[in-house]
């Protein structure tokens, strides 16, 4: 009589958990090693690692027929992380492990031939998974501090090799509990006393982190948008608890946890022009996160925006204002989320010196016109902020560095950032409404930059002479209802920094000063 044996794995779709039943059969029959349920070529390769890790251990495999089905059959089963619960498996069926006590975890990891366990990508969201279901999680000694965030006392067993589980479940070895593990914090050394002039810049720069705008900036070779960029992150407060763990979910899938170690510091993801669309939003044969989603909670920074393919440019248009990145396959269909706060950068013209005579091209102004209109007006339309960034003269940088460093900025934004998150807090308006949830499909308002509808004529309707100079200007800017909005939230942003709780006609005038007169606003 055949012996079955079942295992509970996980799969991925995107960073949704899929539960996998391993069943794993001994029968007799001709001797072969067979898995089937739709594995791509990794979980194929398997059972060779698997039969090389128990080699390792002394232990070899019966001559008998072996039959692996990962169910449900229909799901592709992609990845490295089937092995342990495959060998595990082997290991129940042949008398090694209890099936009663294997039953009550659910296992992902990749064996060596050693027999040793390598980390994998996605411990943390199937350890959430497995706090849901009220299992236990078996995974490699390498992720047990990101399985340990999971919390809610979820039994966690983090084993270096497969000898050492083998060893726990005989009584014979104690697996020590994991501990959560948080990504340090310390200082990147980037300050924007470095930064000589550009005084229009650093407040934009400051207004865009304040609220979570996105922030174009345009301006000649040199001028320091890059180095403007680089110091945004140093602006920005650290993760929340939730967005941590929202986060590290992302780069959990990715496989780009450090050590397994929860993120605390917002992303700043900053893509080569030559980057695909796949790689920028999310696909390629495995549906992986892109560049926007990796960037959730923090900073995308494309410099160079015009030479980025256009079609790619154009496929940020929808996330950009959904705040999450849809990907469709045959076979699934798979959304990331995607909350990021866009920070561009470009020259004026391909040559970069539109305004200097002496060294600018001879096809200018043309030059310019041609250059700028590979960026469309939608997606000029979702930028926040636009501003030049002149270039630097000798004077400037004769000058000492600014008294004012990021940290007196960084406790500003702190400020106006805690304001918000008091003002958008689910219970804030009295009754306990959600007033700032937007829908099922979309996650909480946080910033300014996500307010929409309702909620941001609530917070942000300007007095009569704010509200006066809006409508005029956006007669005479011809301001899309995007366009209009987006000023409104600046202006928002603006009185936050001030710490005043009405948006008056200065914060409008200045938000104003920050759209693009022409067909790109």
């Amino acid at each position: 009589m055949a012996v079955v044996a079942r295992v509970k794995t996980v799969a991925f779709q995107g960073i949704e958990v899929l539960d996998i039943d391993v069943q794993v059969q001994m029968s007799s029959g001709i001797v072969a090693f067979t898995i089937v349920g739709l594995p791509d070529k990794a979980v194929g390769e398997s059972r060779e690692r698997v039969r090389a890790s128990l080699h390792a251990l002394g232990l070899g495999l019966p001559p008998k027929r072996i039959t692996v089905n990962l169910a449900p059959a229909d799901v592709l089963k992609e990845g490295s992380h089937f092995d342990l619960p495959i060998a595990l498996g082997l290991l129940t069926v042949m008398g090694v492990l209890p099936a009663d006590e294997i039953g009550r975890y659910v296992a992902l990891g990749e064996l060596a031939l050693d027999g040793s366990l390598t980390a994998v990508a996605g411990v943390l969201p199937a350890a959430v998974n497995a706090l849901a279901r009220e299992r236990g999680l078996i995974c490699p000694a390498g992720c047990g501090g990101e399985a340990a965030w999971a919390g809610g006392g979820l039994d966690v067993l983090a084993a270096p090799s497969l000898l050492a589980l083998i060893n726990h479940f005989k009584g014979t070895q104690v697996l020590t509990p994991p501990r959560p593990r948080m990504e340090e914090l310390s200082a990147s050394g980037l300050d924007l006393r470095d930064i000589k002039g550009q005084e229009t810049a650093k407040r934009a720069l400051e207004v865009a982190a304040a609220g979570g705008h996105n922030l174009l900036m345009i301006g000649p070779p040199g001028s320091g948008k890059s180095m403007l960029a680089a110091r945004l992150p140093g602006l920005l407060p650290p993760l929340a608890p939730a967005e941590a763990l929202e986060v590290s979910m992302i780069h959990s899938v990715a496989g780009l946890l450090e050590d397994g170690r929860l993120m605390r510091r917002r992303p700043f993801r900053d893509p080569h022009h030559s980057a695909s669309l796949p790689a920028l939003v999310g696909g390629g044969a495995r549906a992986k996160p892109g560049e926007i989603s990796l960037a959730h909670q923090g900073v995308l920074f494309l410099d160079e925006l015009p030479e980025f393919p256009r079609q790619t440019l154009e496929a940020l248009r929808q996330p950009l204002e959904t705040g999450r990145a849809s990907i469709a396959r045959a076979n699934a269909h798979i959304t990331y989320p995607a909350r990021v706060q866009l920070v561009a950068a470009m020259n004026p013209c391909r040559c970069g010196h539109l305004d200097n005579p002496a060294l600018a091209c001879g096809r200018a102004p043309k030059c310019a016109a041609d250059y700028q209109s590979k960026i469309s007006g939608p997606l000029f339309d979702r930028i926040d902020c636009h501003i030049e960034v002149p270039a630097v003269s000798p004077s400037d940088l004769a000058l000492p560095p600014a008294a004012e460093g990021s940290a007196q900025v960084a406790a500003r934004v702190a400020a106006a950032r805690a304001i918000q998150t008091d003002r958008y807090r689910p219970s804030h308006g009295g009754g306990g409404q959600p007033h700032a949830r937007r829908d099922d499909h979309n996650p909480p308002v946080r910033s300014n930059a996500d307010a929409d509808g309702e909620l941001l004529e609530r917070v942000a309707g300007p007095d009569q002479q704010g509200r006066s100079l809006l409508s005029q200007a956006a007669e005479r800017m011809y301001l899309t209802a995007r366009g209009y909005h987006r000023v409104l939230r600046v202006a928002r942003s603006l009185a936050d920094l001030e710490g005043v709780d009405a948006v008056r006609r200065i914060h409008i005038a200045e938000a104003l000063s920050y759209r693009r007169i022409g067909p790109g606003r």
